[in-house]
């Protein structure tokens, strides 16, 4: 299948790539010595580019950090998008958790841990919040369709909307907690037992909808 050009003569494929190469070195320096210790200069060397093309993929030094902290994001989107109206939310989560980690994650452990590290930088560092701030405004608009879904309401209802926003939070809440928790020594077994990790956030999601979101739908 031939790769589709994007702008300049670079298909969307392979821009995707390079921005996701640069993305993990930027987040590998800024952990290492601070975002503002680091130059996009220092960002360009690192991935072997001219500074020039660095700003043309990014608009900033601290948006190279958004590839990184957005793929985790995509994979739970992806898992949401499809959630079966039979199942409940535990269920679904276990088997797409336990899918996911048999065939291969999509997002590897090495760009997982760099995710982490930018969201928990994310707390000091404003520049980066947006990034992850970003990325759980697209897993709120994902949870407004499930949510419209589940309920056979329009994604713009109001209730929709309040569940979606309070399942996303409940999310974006749990993911900061995690990331912390691993990156200050925490036991990783807890966070590795798919069955524990799924009910910990279904349970959380029902709780914080009131109990709308997480059974079955006939």
């Amino acid at each position: 299948m031939t790769e589709r050009r994007a702008g300049g003569g670079m298909s969307e494929q392979r821009r995707a790539r390079l921005r996701l190469e640069i993305s993990r070195e930027a987040a590998r320096l800024f952990w290492e010595q601070g975002v503002a210790a680091t130059s996009g200069d220092q960002i360009a060397e690192a991935v072997g580019l001219s500074t020039r093309t660095i700003w043309r993929h990014f608009r900033s030094k601290e948006s190279c950090a958004e590839p990184i902290v957005l793929q985790g994001t995509g994979t739970l989107i992806g898992v949401l998008r499809g959630w079966p109206p039979e199942r409940s939310l535990e269920e679904h989560l276990g088997a797409e958790l336990a899918r996911i980690r048999s065939e291969g994650a999509p997002v590897g452990p090495s760009d997982e841990l760099l995710g982490r590290k930018m969201i928990r930088l994310a707390d000091t560092e404003p520049a980066l919040r947006t990034a992850w701030l970003m990325a759980c405004d697209q897993l709120e608009r994902q949870w407004a369709a499930v949510v419209a879904g589940r309920l056979e309401r329009p994604a713009e209802d109001l209730e929709v909307r309040r569940h979606a926003a309070a399942a996303a939070a409940v999310v974006r809440v749990l993911d900061e907690h995690t990331g912390a928790a691993l990156l200050t020594g925490a036991d990783t077994e807890a966070f590795e037992d798919t069955a524990a990790v799924s009910r910990r956030y279904a349970q959380a999601i029902r709780e914080a909808t009131g109990g709308a979101i997480g059974d079955p739908v006939a």
